[in-house]
């Protein structure tokens, strides 16, 4: 047979979104995912079982985008999948009808991220408003993503 040469230095679009990971390894403020959705493990207990049984693990989370609390238990043997969470930042250049038009590290722009609602898009508008240079964190998993903070940028005079 014929020796192939693979190489796996580049993940492009075919890249998995979620890697598994034995419960037991699971950790608080670490993520997973639970009913199909990215979660933050805000809590986790192990319980032990009977004779026979398997330790089994209790998580509590909150989900990245919606912020509603998830819960699962599994044994703590069994693999769980953990979503793969990537965390960017871009320069805020508008805000117009919920979306944010944000720069790139390469200077492309970015327009198909939506505005956070609540206190967080008020506070940010309003910076916006002030005209504050800012700079964005968007938070990717699963194929979402969202803004969930920013601060101002650093002048650079």
């Amino acid at each position: 047979m014929a020796e192939e040469e693979h190489t796996f230095e580049t993940a492009g679009a075919g890249a998995s979104l979620t890697y598994p990971m034995q419960c037991s390894a699971l950790r608080k403020n670490g993520f997973v995912v639970i009913k199909g959705r990215p979660c933050k493990i805000v809590d986790m207990s192990t319980s032990k079982t009977g004779k026979h049984g398997h330790a089994k693990v209790h998580l509590v989370a909150i989900d990245i985008f919606t912020g509603k609390k998830l819960e699962d238990l599994s044994p703590s043997t069994h693999n769980m999948e953990v979503p793969v969470v990537k965390r960017t930042e871009y320069q805020l250049l508008d805000i117009d009808d919920g979306f944010l038009s944000l720069m790139t590290m390469d200077g492309e722009t970015k327009d198909d991220v939506r505005a956070p609602e609540g206190e967080l898009g008020e506070t940010m508008q309003s910076a916006f408003d002030e005209g504050k240079d800012l700079m964005v964190t968007v938070i990717t998993s699963m194929g979402e993503e969202a803004a969930i903070s920013f601060k101002e940028a650093p002048r650079s005079d």
